[in-house]
């Protein structure tokens, strides 16, 4: 078979799973688990993969709630990534449940091909916590990529894009410790820890000013105090530092600790603070596969906005993966352009009719782009020649 007739093939295919793929979809998004505890979504999907043919290892990275699905031999080996963790509250407000499924169809779809091909390899790998763990930084970090030539997933989202800007992002934990005290009676005896939480706030607010353009840092503050008329003794926040680039990250990071310090110092608070052990990468947009995937996209109907108009974007550990092996991070319109991510309003579109179509519509842009690489190899020679030089 030719090319068109290797698209044709695998259009189909998707097709003929649509049904039960949209169950599983909307199996996952009903059950919604919170990263790393995604025990109910990870097994549903290997058992899936298993039954159509998929040699599946679970639990890779130490991560027990992670997976390795694939069929086929040799190079290329492409794969395709699922996300299945939901939001506190909002259950599956970023769509995972998407993301996680239209790749099992891409994955199912690609499998009924590989056999015109005399060698290759598709590859679904499951990766837990994207929302608050970084899961996929934590299985770069044991090379829980190795071996893959190519990684792609599309996220759910209000426009059809190939490219998306994710910006460097990292956590940090801050405490003040204080001294109790009555709050009308003696408060000249008392350290107040919430007032030194709200000065670090307001120091850092008055960074907006002095940071470049698409830099963000914004935070909550987990604990207050007890009762208004007790000088609190205790607060803690939770911070994220994000910039568009590694090395501005770490600038910022600096000057978050400098906004802490003076507010520790200004009230008389003890500051302790912890940097979480996972950084998120910016995304690293592979132009070559993004303008394949564009290109499919197109062929089934979707009005694409052009290469390189990212819009705006949060973070994501795709980023992580994008620094190791060429990667796209596609999104696809599910939802109005007004209708908020992270909301009650998207959940219920990741579950709609718009939702189903944007799953299918995925699962075959991703199984052509497959296609593409799987056929032309020169395609993914290009890739990676971009990859290396970037």
């Amino acid at each position: 078979m030719n090319i068109q007739e290797l698209k044709s093939t695998v259009i189909s295919e998707v097709e003929k799973h649509k049904d039960e793929l949209i169950a599983l979809s909307l199996k996952i998004h009903d059950n919604p688990e919170l990263s790393f505890k995604e025990f109910n979504a990870a097994e549903w999907l290997c058992d899936y993969l298993q039954q159509h043919g998929f040699s599946v290892k679970r639990g890779i990275c130490d991560l027990p709630t992670s997976f390795k699905a694939s069929y086929g031999s040799g190079s290329p080996n492409i794969a395709f990534l699922a996300e299945y963790d939901a939001l506190p509250e909002v259950g599956h407000a970023c769509g995972h449940n998407v993301i996680a499924t239209s790749s099992l169809g891409a994955a199912i779809a690609v499998k009924s091909i590989l056999k015109e091909q005399e060698h290759g390899t598709i590859t679904v790998i499951g990766t837990p916590g994207e929302e608050t763990g970084g899961g996929k930084a934590l299985m770069v970090k044991q090379d829980g990529f190795k071996g893959i030539d190519a990684a792609m997933l599309v996220h759910p989202g209000r426009r059809n894009a190939a490219t998306v800007k994710a910006l460097a992002c990292i956590g940090i934990d801050v405490e003040f410790f204080g001294k109790s005290a009555h709050a009308a009676a003696s408060p000249d005896e008392g350290i107040n820890a919430l007032e030194a939480m709200i000065l670090a706030f307001n120091a850092i607010n008055s960074l907006r000013q002095h940071i470049k353009d698409h830099s963000r840092i914004h935070g909550i503050i987990t604990h207050g105090g007890q009762a208004a008329n007790v000088v609190p003794d205790y607060s803690s926040a939770s911070f994220l530092v994000r910039a568009e680039e590694d090395e501005y990250l770490d600038n910022l990071c600096s000057k978050v600790v400098h906004c802490l310090k003076g507010a520790a110092e200004a009230s008389g608070a003890r500051l302790e603070y912890t940097w979480s052990d996972v950084r998120y990468a910016p995304m690293q947009n592979n132009l070559v596969l993004a303008e394949l995937f564009h290109k499919n996209c197109e062929a089934l109907g979707r009005i694409m906005e052009p290469i390189g108009a990212t819009g705006r974007f949060g973070s994501t550990d795709m980023g992580n993966v994008s620094k190791v092996v060429p990667s796209i991070h596609p999104s696809i319109s599910i939802a109005p352009k007004e209708t908020m991510s992270h909301s009650h309003e998207f959940a219920v579109a990741a579950a709609s009719i718009s939702g189903h179509q944007g799953l299918i519509d995925a699962a075959k842009a991703m199984a052509m782009t497959a296609v593409d690489l799987f056929t032309e190899i020169v395609l993914l020679k290009r890739a990676k020649e971009e990859f290396s030089t970037s």
